[in-house]
């Protein structure tokens, strides 16, 4: 349990909320610190207001890993309307073009399947990417539109399309950070010729995360209501798990020590390269993440208060 303190409780977790449609993502990041009384949180990974699903709230020191939680491999369930374009590729933009669609569902399955692997976007005006420091979307919101560079993302998988009622286009997709799904199905739709847009997501998994695992706000609050904030506190996940696919370094009580000072130490079961989860092997504690160097040594790189 967190304990209390001017500003907040101390507390150090990840929550994976289920956000609700309509809400920012920092909305929904501040109702949860609310929630929590907590001092210190931040969120992994924007979703737009249309959209719901998975936003990972890290609490305290958790807030150390939200980068690779920023960087991991996504999940979504996505409906697209085909034949009209919006300004923002979704369903809260202007309708900028309409289009008759005749399109079969082969067809639309095929345009899909051109997009797996690697693939280059350019992202939408209405993104958060920063152009001299200022959001694309606050400078597309004052007519400005600005050049911006193709991106490298991965599409790794899309299964369970199907196309309902002639136009309406729904499937899964997983993908690499950095993906926009509303590029992806902008582009889908000029590959069939007849523009399309979002009008439904769904984040279903981030890096580690299953669906299963999400709680919304109005379960968050029943729980508190019944059990305070100890039942509360039950919801949140070990830092840990923010890196649970990485490979995992158990070391001796010498080696952590010289690590926590800051040191790079030797290691006998680690991997030639990459970076590690850091446990120490007497008492299994997580310790953090850290990188293999050339020479064998492990460096720290992010360590657990």
């Amino acid at each position: 349990m967190g304990k209390r303190r001017r500003g907040g409780r101390t507390l150090n977790g990840i929550l994976l909320l289920d956000k609700s449609q309509g809400v920012t993502s920092n909305g929904a990041l501040q109702m949860a610190k609310k929630m929590f009384a907590a001092a210190k949180a931040g969120h992994t990974g924007s979703l737009d207001p249309l959209a719901t699903g998975m936003l990972p709230i890290c609490f305290g020191e958790a807030t150390k890993f939200s980068q690779f939680l920023l960087d991991a491999d996504k999940r979504y369930q996505v409906t697209a309307r085909l034949g009209v374009t919006t300004e923002t590729g979704d369903a809260d933009g202007e309708v900028r073009d309409t289009r008759p669609v005749d399109v079969s569902e082969a067809r639309a399955l095929e345009a899909l399947d051109r997009f797996l692997g690697d693939i280059e976007q350019v992202p939408s005006m209405y993104s958060a990417i920063k152009h001299n420091g200022t959001p694309l979307y606050k400078l597309a919101r004052e007519g400005i539109t600005v050049e911006r560079k193709p991106r490298a993302v991965a599409i790794h998988e899309i299964r369970d399309a199907r196309l309902l009622d002639g136009d309406r286009l729904e499937f899964e997709v997983a993908c690499s950070k950095g993906t926009y799904v509303r590029s992806l199905v902008e582009d889908v739709g000029e590959v069939l010729g007849c523009g399309a847009h979002v009008i439904g997501l769904r984040r279903l998994s981030a890096g580690p995360y299953p669906a299963e695992r999400m709680m919304t706000l109005e379960q968050l609050g029943e729980i508190k209501a019944e059990g305070g904030f100890e039942a509360l506190d039950d919801y949140l996940l070990p830092l840990s798990t923010s890196v649970a696919d990485w490979p995992r370094v158990a070391l001796g009580d010498n080696a952590a020590y010289y690590l926590r000072q800051g040191q790079p130490v030797m290691a006998g079961d680690r991997p030639l390269e990459g970076w590690v989860s850091i446990y120490e092997a007497s008492t299994d504690t997580f310790m953090g993440v850290g990188e293999v160097l050339e020479d064998g040594r492990i460096a720290p790189r992010r360590l657990v208060s």
